[in-house]
């Protein structure tokens, strides 16, 4: 889909410091393109008009446009708020039965972030994009750094449900979620779509991921069109947490879920098919061929295996691999190591180093973590010739 940037205030006018931001997208709307594409141009049409008057109205930065996804940036929370409130109450009052109804999910979070040619990047981003990635059409989920930022000034009739703390896919910490109330909103909803709800084991991180946008995108294509994806590299260049991110993000494509497998630990080959068991739940039968038994058990089952670690065990990582491939062909395999496995049909991505601007902000990131009190506010971190190998020894942390 054709992403458009920048529309709205002059750069001099557009949002800076913290910035709270308002993502938004249309539940549903692959089936209705399919359905009928020439009702659907029209109501899209329509969203479109109705979603940039409400933003603009309340002051937005309409900084990019994705098919049918808006991302915003305002000023203040309060005015963000209000332009998700009137954008749902002039959408719910649209006649859109030609596509069978459209309901638009929206998330609002606040941060810092950073602008480059009208588009804005960061953390705070990458967290509202997720914290829209749990929502369901017609709901307006807030984060709790949005929430202290308004306090109790909320629009008339409006006040706020707290649906707890959910992991996002991200990985990063946990996220204490808020609904927005008003009488003239749906209410109720199935569970947030979070880590918790769906069928996974990936651990929780304490740090959150910097930069490899492109990359995770480069990784989920090549799932898509092979059944086992070895992400290759040097130690420390980041394989494990790329691989988490990337399964973090197709959680919700493979019905019986994704699941992390850790080999780093063990010693011998011998002990894989006894480690992947429990970490899928299965108890696998005391007699028999082991790895025969775990692909037996998981015949049939549409889900992502994550290998990490298997550059000392090759061997029987890829036996054990290649028989659950073969043994249980809706599962697809995502292994990291400083080779290939030398598997048919295996597709090989080899992980780059970060890029320097990437690595600084992923370094300036962790030093604020580590010491939040120290120097790093408007202090130069590096200068001259050696800032770039300075910045490389620590992009690994």
């Amino acid at each position: 889909m054709a992403t458009q940037l920048g529309s709205g205030p002059p750069a001099a006018a557009r949002p800076t410091g913290t910035v709270t931001f308002l993502f938004s997208d249309i539940e549903g709307s692959t089936v209705r393109w399919e359905r009928d594409r020439e009702a659907m141009d029209v109501a899209l049409a329509r969203h479109d008009a109705l979603m940039r008057a409400a933003m603009q109205t309340r002051g937005a930065y309409v900084f990019k446009t994705m098919g049918d996804a808006f991302c915003t940036a305002f000023a203040t929370a309060l005015d963000a708020i209000a332009a998700a409130l009137d954008a749902q109450r002039a959408l719910a009052s649209e006649d859109f039965s030609a596509v069978e109804g459209l309901r638009v999910r929206m998330a609002l979070h606040a941060g810092s972030a950073n602008e480059r040619d009208g588009d804005y990047f960061g953390p705070a981003v990458n967290r509202v994009a997720r914290l829209l990635a749990v929502g369901h059409g017609g709901q307006v989920l807030i984060s709790e750094a949005c929430t202290e930022l308004v306090g109790r000034e909320l629009p008339p009739e409006c006040s706020l449900r707290d649906l707890g703390e959910h992991r996002l896919k991200d990985l990063a910490q946990p996220e204490r979620i808020h609904q927005l109330l008003a009488p003239d909103l749906i209410a109720d909803f199935p569970p947030l779509r979070s880590l918790e709800h769906l069928s996974n084991n990936l651990p929780a991180q304490l740090t959150s991921f910097v930069g490899r946008e492109a990359e995770i995108a480069e990784i989920i294509a090549l799932i898509e069109q092979h059944r086992l994806v070895t992400l290759v590299g040097s130690a420390g260049v980041g394989k494990t947490r790329l691989s988490l991110h990337v399964a973090a993000d197709l959680i919700d494509h493979f019905r019986d879920g994704v699941w992390f497998v850790e080999l780093a630990p063990l010693t011998k080959g011998e002990y894989i098919p006894t480690t992947v068991a429990p970490a899928l739940g299965i108890t696998l039968p005391s007699g028999g061929h082991p790895v025969e038994n775990l692909a037996r058990a998981i015949k049939g089952k549409e889900m992502l295996l994550v290998f990490d670690n298997c550059e000392h065990l090759v061997e029987p990582a890829t036996h054990v691999i290649s028989a659950i491939l073969h043994g249980a062909p809706k599962v697809k395999a995502l292994a990291t190591s400083r080779q290939g496995l030398g598997i048919a049909g295996e597709a090989t991505y080899q992980v780059p180093s970060l890029d320097l601007p990437t690595g600084v902000a992923l370094f300036v990131e962790r030093a604020r973590a580590a010491s939040p009190l120290s120097l790093w506010e408007g202090s130069v971190l590096c200068t001259g010739t050696n800032a770039g190998s300075n910045a490389d020894r620590n992009w690994r942390m």
